[in-house]
């Protein structure tokens, strides 16, 4: 019987992030299973076009946006309003924010089963960009249950 322990749940805090997160809760309660909340933060760049900042500003702008994403996963935690007893460990991994970032924190925290949130779009838009949730769905070594927006 498939019992997962660690189950990873990707967020870009969109409204279908937070029904992803609040699936995993239901999930980890049923089978006493920690979460891992992920959020993936571009890498800045100390120059843009013609315009370069100082190595200070840069990186107090990576701290401050990597402390703006961990409040902000501590508030999409308190909006499930139901995480009472469920160990859920939040990360803010710098990179670009793509599946592979995803599939590298399943690797190293030995995931066993990923929730993450389909967007929803379709046609042409969804062929030409690609979607992290169907990359993840195609490279993941891990079973991963998909949550579709509600029409």
């Amino acid at each position: 019987m498939f019992a997962p322990k660690k189950i990873l749940v990707p967020t870009d805090f969109s409204e279908f992030s937070d029904k992803a997160l609040a699936d995993a809760v239901d999930i980890a309660r049923q089978y006493d299973s920690t979460i891992y909340l992920l959020h993936v933060v571009g890498i800045m760049r100390m120059c843009a076009s013609d315009y370069c900042m100082s190595a200070d500003t840069l990186e107090d702008m990576r701290k401050e946006t990597i402390k703006f994403a961990r409040d902000t996963m501590g508030q999409q935690i308190e909006k499930t309003g139901k995480t009472d007893g469920i160990k859920i460990i939040t990360d803010v991994r710098e990179g670009v924010p793509t599946y592979a970032e995803i599939l590298e924190e399943q690797k190293e925290k030995g995931v066993d089963l990923i929730v993450i949130a389909s967007h929803g779009k379709t046609g042409i838009i969804e062929h030409l960009m690609g979607s992290v949730a169907d990359r993840v769905t195609r490279h993941a070594t891990c079973p991963v249950y998909l949550v579709r927006p509600r029409k």
